[in-house]
């Protein structure tokens, strides 16, 4: 054990300071000083940026400090900075950038539809081919409305959910993101006003608790088949497979936030999970990396936007059904994600994290990769993490410092620790990134 060097007050409570402690932190303190030294030009379009965007950003998620750099270009799997900087891009944008930068498919689509001309105010053929391209794909889904983002599917499937059941209450799970007005992870959340229920994420004893105060005043329950920016989180088969039972038998509509998730599968998490939703929200990726989002269902509910067949919902968005997002979103799924192109990316993404796992454990690191498929994240702690809570005694230094060493080394992900591979990335790529991975974790063991 390290001895205690000092003490010092966190979170108003006085706790020891130990020799990792203050390694860590100079350790920490040195790399992003590197960071600062060789990112010049970054640095003053971050000085440039907080005169006229609030922190710097119109993208919360973007900023880390002691500020981000700056992106000058993307092509394939890498992206430039406006210092000359190259990194083998890791994130893939949170995940919607599954197909990498400027995949030629989506890129030739996109120009064909931007030639017969962009803002139509009008129905066209690309939104009908696309809409049959995802109702042929989501086990749940007949019928499907778009969006611009993942945010107003769910804005809109809530409101689906609370008209159909004649309900106010939606039941969600701490840590659940689904979207940046629908947030249940900090203390910074700008909710809309829904009647929310917060229950516990993975814990079939507290959703039954829940259920049985509750009951029928329910209208939906809304979650992620893997919380995402909670940390990557899977939601475990048994407590998924609960909340389809409690839905069936209260009457509340099971929503499936596949925002992030339906790459995971042809079929989305619902099609591994063997449980099919009432409703399902889309996003990311399925538009080639443009803005695009989408709900869906059975046919009677989604009835509820057709006012020939007695609908009473109206469904607004001048850029719902835009000649670019929708091109995109059929070259995607038409010429570009076959299934063989998803099964390959989620296996890279699996073999990554338990290799990942296995150097954590091999150096005696308290440090651990969640995730399923190609999508993860690393962790300032051993684990088992089975919700946020388990997260709390997490140790944030050690992906920061990993974070900052990695972009020295050419690998960008984000600064907290997650990872979205995208289909140009290679198993030479994953080696590369797990070489380095075990080299820092030598020279990281050494601190403690």
């Amino acid at each position: 054990m390290c001895s205690t060097s000092r003490r010092r007050v966190a979170a108003g409570d006085d706790v020891e300071v130990t020799a990792l402690d203050t390694a860590l932190d100079t350790a920490l303190a040195a790399a992003q000083q590197r960071y600062a030294d060789t990112h010049p030009v970054s640095a003053s379009w971050a000085a440039r940026a907080t005169e006229v965007l609030p922190g710097g950003n119109t993208r919360s998620v973007l900023h880390f400090d002691p500020f981000p750099f700056r992106v000058a270009s993307a092509e394939g799997r890498y992206l430039t900075d406006v210092d000359g900087h190259r990194y083998l891009d890791l994130l893939g944008n949170y995940t919607a950038g599954l197909l990498g930068h400027s995949p030629e498919p989506v890129r030739t689509a996109v120009h064909t539809a931007i030639d017969g001309g962009w803002a139509l105010g009008a129905v066209h053929p690309d939104e009908v081919r696309l809409a049959e391209l995802i109702a042929e794909r989501i086990p749940s889904i007949e019928q499907v409305r778009f969006t611009n983002s993942g945010t107003e599917a769910n804005l809109m499937a809530l409101a689906l959910a609370t008209t159909h059941t004649a309900r106010s209450k939606v039941l969600v799970f701490d840590g659940g993101y689904h979207g940046g007005v629908i947030t249940f992870g900090n203390a910074r959340e700008v909710n809309v006003p829904h009647d929310w229920i917060v229950s516990t994420y993975n814990d079939v004893g507290a959703l039954d608790a829940t259920v049985a105060e509750h009951g029928q005043t329910i209208a939906a329950v809304l979650v992620e088949p893997l919380q995402g920016s909670a940390g990557c989180i899977p939601g475990d088969p048994a407590f998924i497979a609960s909340l389809r039972r409690h839905c069936d038998e209260t009457g509340a509509l099971l929503i499936f936030d596949e925002v992030m998730t339906s790459r995971l599968a042809p079929g989305g998490a619902q099609e591994v999970l063997g449980v099919t939703p009432d409703l399902t929200t889309l996003g990311k990726y399925l538009a080639g990396g443009f803005s695009f989002g989408a709900f869906g269902g059975r046919r009677e509910l989604m009835a509820a936007f057709d006012a020939n067949a007695g609908g009473r919902l109206g469904h607004a968005g001048t850029f719902n059904n835009n000649v670019v997002s929708m091109a995109a979103g059929v070259a995607t799924l038409a010429e570009v994600l076959t299934p063989e192109v998803l099964a390959a990316t989620n296996a890279r993404g699996e073999r990554l994290r338990s290799d990942l796992n296995a150097t954590f454990a091999r150096h005696d690191l308290a440090m651990s990769a969640t995730g399923s498929g190609s999508l993860l994240n690393l962790h300032g702690t051993a684990g088992p993490v089975r919700s946020v809570a388990d997260l709390a005694t997490s140790d944030d230094r050690w992906k920061a410092l990993l974070f900052f060493d990695a972009l020295d080394a050419g690998f960008h992900l984000a600064r907290r620790g997650f990872i979205a591979l995208s289909i140009e990335i290679t198993d030479d790529d994953v080696d590369a990134f797990v070489s380095f991975v075990e080299t820092w974790a030598a020279t990281a063991t050494s601190l403690t």
